[in-house]
């Protein structure tokens, strides 16, 4: 549905829609268990085991990562023309070993209506599917030594919320939770939003019956254009009704809802401001990538900030081997064991970059920047747990890089290597594996699953997701041909061609905005440890800066206000007995929503879509 049809997406949002429902089928299938085999029935320590697995594969074969990676590895070949000049300015730097460059095997693909299942296809790209799967398991494994390190302090010290895991922890408990399916404000809530979710779908086979548009890229926007500049600055403002979507803003903190959508009607602002009085010398005013970049460094950075007593007493005793066993006890392996297998892991990375023609100093920033924002995401989801945490347009690695040293010093070697690394580091992070691996790890405690295991379940997870993620999209992508996300890794190609024609110098303007964004999050920071009435959250600043809020910002505006006014007129136990109302609304648009899903897949046609992508 994402990687083909691109719609019905399951992985544009924090909370995976397809995986809640596979939850709700096996939860289903346990009730019958539990009364007449008790024995069989599944545990949730297993359901947390199975949930894990299947979000890392999710993540992986996601709209974010391999679903543009695997036919980038062809993308280079297939669109070179005399007019790109792709052939001298691209392709005597790309590594043949890790693209498919026959014409025969990838014009099919582009064509479709063929199989994959011919000799030369399978051959063609086996060497490069297998070499890209060893990376991607690499990768992995830094982010789950790199979970295990952090684990302790944010869980057990900061004891961090985890609010996206609260839904599969309570459906779960006890391997079926049955005062959580019986509350009656919970069927409230599913029953009103499967309503409309029917009602919906029912229109794409009725067409008289007027659809019920709540989509981001629906009927409801405002159009600046006609309005002429400055005020065309603000592009099509979308207005996005999404209930589910509306639903987990409600379970935000306050102050988060509320930072997400003032922010982003703050990066509206700037953007008029900036072409009303346009600088010559800074023509990417705002540079609202910049000061995302800045924003997400500060708050990694503030993250180990807070716990650098930990962090500077596990180094310590990491060096001197007096681990205690306390230290270790609730984790999957030792600290030191972690530590090893990052530093492993990252070597192995270095390695293959360097195979690839990239040099030491370029990779290690460029792999330090991305593992870094992984990072700091994986921390604000833990704490906060937005919606979604899409950062697209230009805020990655190679732009960082450029800012810094210019294009030019970066070589092109370098330059030609970064757009297949699109997937970890580019197109949005609304995927990233890696907090998924850290809920586990909390889920894990909770339901007291076995640790080792659940780490071996996230390994396995990395290593099955990518090989079957590259063997359907091949398998589904020659029969179908051309496609919708096909097509999508072309600006970046485009870009670094541009970099390599018109070599660009250092962006002094582009530095200063990362340290304005870093100054403003250190400064909110601060404003909220020292007084309690600020209610501007640092970690909406760093997601409306970039382009993603738009898929959601009104709805939590509306979140906001159900929030605030629920808690205000009916306090705390008000608010309380509210949340299986949403808890219902999310569950009822994920039955319905993956049921028009899967028809669309036996139709072969498009049906309703629920969530935005």
């Amino acid at each position: 549905m994402e990687g083909i049809f691109h719609w019905s997406h399951c992985t544009a949002v924090s909370l995976y829609w397809n995986v809640v429902f596979n939850l709700l089928l096996l939860l289903g299938l346990n009730a019958l268990l539990k009364k007449y085999l008790p024995r069989w029935a599944f545990t949730q320590a297993e359901f947390v085991t199975i949930y894990v697995m299947i979000a890392v594969a999710s993540a992986l074969a996601g709209h974010d990562t391999l679903q543009l990676f695997v036919p980038n590895i062809s993308h280079p070949w297939y669109y070179a023309t005399e007019a790109n000049r792709w052939e001298t300015l691209i392709h005597p730097f790309i590594p043949r070993w890790l693209t498919v460059s026959d014409p025969v095997v990838v014009e099919a693909l582009y064509d479709g209506h063929t199989t994959f299942y011919r000799p030369e296809f399978v051959l063609a790209w086996l060497g490069p599917t297998l070499w890209w799967c060893s990376l991607i398991f690499a990768v992995g494994v830094v982010m789950i030594g790199i979970n295990v390190l952090v684990h302790r302090q944010w869980t057990q010290r900061e004891k961090l919320g985890y609010p996206i895991v609260q839904l599969p922890l309570e459906m779960t408990r006890d391997g079926l939770n049955y005062n959580f399916f019986t509350n009656r404000i919970l069927w409230a809530g599913l029953l009103l939003a499967a309503a409309l979710d029917i009602y919906n779908g029912l229109h794409y086979f009725i067409p008289a019956l007027p659809l019920i548009d709540v989509r981001h890229d629906g009927t409801h926007f405002i159009e600046t254009q006609p309005w002429g500049r400055p005020w065309s600055a603000l592009g099509r403002i979308w207005l996005p009704l999404y209930p589910f979507i509306t639903a987990l803003s409600f379970l935000l903190p306050a102050d988060l809802s509320f930072s997400i959508w003032f922010f982003y009607l703050f990066r509206k602002a700037q953007q008029v401001l900036a072409a009303a009085f346009p600088l010559p010398l800074a023509p990417e005013l705002p540079y609202v990538n910049e000061q995302s970049m800045g924003a997400w460094i500060a708050l990694f950075g503030y993250a180990f900030w807070v716990g650098r007593g930990y962090f500077g007493d596990l180094g310590r005793a990491i060096l001197r081997g007096q681990l205690s066993h306390e230290m270790d006890s609730s984790e999957p392996m030792s600290h030191r064991a972690a530590l090893v297998i990052v530093l492993g892991a990252m070597a192995y990375i270095l390695w293959f970059c360097l195979r690839a023609g990239m040099s030491v100093p370029v990779v290690v920033v460029f792999f330090a920047f991305a593992f870094m924002l992984h990072t700091a995401i994986t921390r604000m989801r833990a704490e906060l747990g937005p919606p979604a945490h899409e950062m697209a347009s230009t805020m990655n690695a190679p732009v960082f890089l450029r800012d810094w040293v210019g294009t030019k010093a970066l070589g092109p070697h370098n330059i030609v290597m970064f757009p297949f690394f699109w997937w970890l580091t580019g197109r949005g992070y609304r995927t990233t594996p890696m907090p998924i691996q850290l809920e586990g790890l909390k889920m894990g405690e909770v339901s007291q699953a076995e640790p080792q295991r659940l780490a071996l379940a996230m390994a396995l997870a990395f290593i099955l997701g990518p090989l079957l993620t590259h063997w359907f999209f091949l398998h589904l992508t020659y029969m179908q041909g051309n496609n919708p996300m096909i097509g999508h890794n072309r600006g970046q190609w485009d870009m670094m061609a541009s970099w390599l024609q018109y070599p660009q110098p250092p962006s002094i303007y582009g530095i200063v905005f990362m340290g304005v964004g870093a100054a403003l999050v250190v400064a909110m920071t601060w404003m909220r440890t020292h007084h309690l009435w600020w209610v501007l959250h640092p970690a909406g600043y760093a997601l409306g800066m970039n382009f993603g809020v738009e898929y959601f910002w009104t709805c939590t505006l509306i979140a906001w206000v159900l929030k605030v006014g629920i808690t205000r007129y009916g306090g705390h136990r008000a608010h309380q007995h509210s949340i299986p109302f949403f808890y219902g609304i999310i569950l009822g648009e994920f039955l319905v929503g993956a049921f028009w899903s899967a028809l669309s897949v036996v139709l072969q046609r498009r049906l309703y879509d629920f969530s935005p992508g």
